[in-house]
């Protein structure tokens, strides 16, 4: 597939203008594929879930050009420690809603503020294997916006060329062991970091609303 010069911050807006907040945080969705997996794991999958938010960032560059913003989480922390993910977090009662989650996570995680992001679109809430309900929130941040991480929970932040991800080549299929059974899943490699697991799948939901 041929990377297209038309993918501009219009473009997305107007692929996810029919997207909307999941009215049920809960309500999760499978990866495709995910139907020939044991009927064990899929309910492993779906039980007892907590509800969390995370955005999709995409940074303005000029000339016109997008990247998405990524985190290297601590390795310290509890859950997906040392993995590459997006900012965001589990749900609090402050929280009005899933997108009040995601920006509130992002704002503390990686300095930008609710002001600098246009919320754009959603996509569908997915399970982890940590047992969270992830409802991914897109946000364009506005031109000149500064990350300053929060060094407990984030070693470092990146940013991958939105056309890096959309070629066909930079996705790579692998085996990997989850609830006892052999699945396979995509993740991609950029400059030395792997993005993989619950990341990988969000980017390629993603890639799937905007193509």
């Amino acid at each position: 597939m041929a990377i297209s010069p038309a993918i501009t911050a219009d473009y997305l807006k107007q692929r996810l203008a029919v997207t909307a907040l999941p009215s049920d945080p809960l309500d999760v969705v499978l990866p495709a594929g995910s139907e020939h997996w044991p009927v064990d794991t899929r309910q492993r999958l779906t039980e007892s879930l907590t509800p969390a938010g995370i955005l999709i960032p995409v940074m303005q560059h000029d000339p016109g050009r997008l990247t998405l913003l990524l985190t290297q989480r601590s390795a310290g922390l509890r859950h997906h420690a040392g993995q590459v993910s997006f900012p965001g977090g589990r749900m609090e009662a402050c929280d009005g809603d899933i997108a009040a989650t995601a920006l509130r996570e992002t704002e503390e995680e990686v300095g930008i503020a609710p002001g600098q992001v246009d919320i754009i679109g959603f996509l569908r809430p997915m399970p982890t294997v940590t047992g969270f309900a992830v409802t991914p929130v897109v946000g364009l941040v506005e031109r000149g916006a500064e990350p300053a991480i929060d060094t407990i929970e984030v070693d470092s932040a990146f940013e991958v060329p939105l056309a890096f991800l959309l070629e066909p080549a930079n996705r790579v299929f692998v085996e990997r062991r989850l609830h006892g059974s052999t699945v396979t899943m995509a993740e991609y490699h950029f400059n030395g970091r792997r993005i993989w697991g619950a990341t990988a799948f969000i980017i390629d939901r993603f890639i799937n609303n905007i193509i």
